[in-house]
């Protein structure tokens, strides 16, 4: 019987890219999105099998607004397994008079409601998508590992350890068993947020003052978060777990701006600025959260993985930035044709 699995948030950077490597592999998914539209229809159909997708392999699903009364009946029928992509991601100017209660809303209660749901769809497995966030902002000297206590420092982290304090709660009254994953910063092609941004900036050739940054920073490719979330969601052992993912290849900042440069052919243009004079800019411009995951560590140690399931990252660091230095070059190339 082909394993079926509901991917939420199917339609976004990790999502769609998900969704095709399931298909790929021969299973059928059953994408949630809150509102149906093009991008998901397409993502779909970017699978082995060209043409119309043959029954039963993909279907689309609109479930509105992600909250504690959604209605997941329909997205669950007859699903083995859930992957919960679907989320209210950190916000930079967030406009909501109280963040924390709104990231509670999507994050932790609709999180619960959709794991208790699938629970009673007879749904064997959920897999659950956190971040390293909520192990802290930074390291210091060493790595973070899942031993670590929760230290969330902002409300998206906040949501997201309550979350997953929520699914401890679900698997102990149900029997649902629960993976949870801790990704870093995630980038490849589609990428959005600040990485767009650091692309755009090297491309444009603007200096970047990070030349006295010695900082470590942990990164994870799309394509190794995909291949890590097909391995939680089928691997035996998985139940039960926490497991943080990385490339298990660290980078400072200006090491990745030369590394991204060199595979854009852009100049990677770095000023010498003290870390000081950074933080004290940062907090005069509102942007002091920013300058601080440019400047600070932030390390993962993803060995657990490794040993207990045997994964290992398809692709290398230097893999992921010339697949994402490509995908950009090629935006780039598009954006030309039409403006010329």
């Amino acid at each position: 019987m082909t394993p079926r699995v509901l991917v939420t948030g199917a339609n976004g950077f990790v999502g769609s890219a998900l969704c095709r490597e399931l298909m790929a592999r021969g299973f059928a998914v059953h994408g949630a999105v809150r509102r149906v539209g093009n991008s998901l229809d397409r993502s779909l159909r970017c699978s082995p099998h060209p043409g119309p997708l043959p029954e039963g392999e993909g279907k689309i699903v609109e479930v509105g607004d992600i909250g504690p009364d959604t209605d997941w009946s329909a997205a669950l029928d007859r699903v083995d397994c859930v992957v919960h992509l679907a989320a209210r991601v950190h916000v930079m100017k967030d406009a909501a008079a109280d963040p924390l209660t709104e990231f509670r809303r999507t994050n932790t209660a609709a999180t619960e409601r959709l794991a208790r749901c699938a629970a009673a769809a007879g749904v064997k497995r959920l897999v659950f998508v956190s971040t390293i966030k909520v192990n802290g902002e930074e390291t210091r000297n060493k790595s973070f590992t899942e031993s670590n206590p929760a230290r969330p420092g902002d409300p998206y982290g906040i949501s997201k350890w309550e979350a997953e304090q929520a699914l401890a709660r679900v698997a102990a009254d149900t029997g649902l068993e629960c993976v949870i994953l801790r990704p870093p910063l995630v980038y490849g092609p589609g990428v959005k947020g600040n990485f767009l941004k650091l692309l755009n900036a090297i491309e444009r050739g603007i200096p970047l003052p990070l030349a006295a940054v010695a900082n470590r920073r942990s990164l994870l490719y799309l394509g190794n978060f995909v291949d890590a979330l097909t391995l939680a969601a089928t691997h035996p052992a998985a139940a039960g777990k926490t497991f943080l993912l990385s490339d298990g290849q660290d980078v400072s900042s200006p090491e990745l701006v030369l590394r991204l440069a060199k595979e854009m052919d852009a100049p990677g243009r770095l000023l010498h600025c003290p870390r000081p004079l950074l933080r004290l800019g940062g907090r005069m411009l509102g942007k002091a959260d920013a300058v601080s995951r440019l400047i600070e560590s932030l390390q993962v140690d993803s060995s657990a993985i490794r040993r207990e399931l045997g994964w290992e990252p398809p692709f290398s660091l230097e893999d992921g930035l010339r697949e994402t230095a490509g995908w950009y070059r090629g935006v780039c190339e598009k954006e030309g044709s039409a403006d010329g």
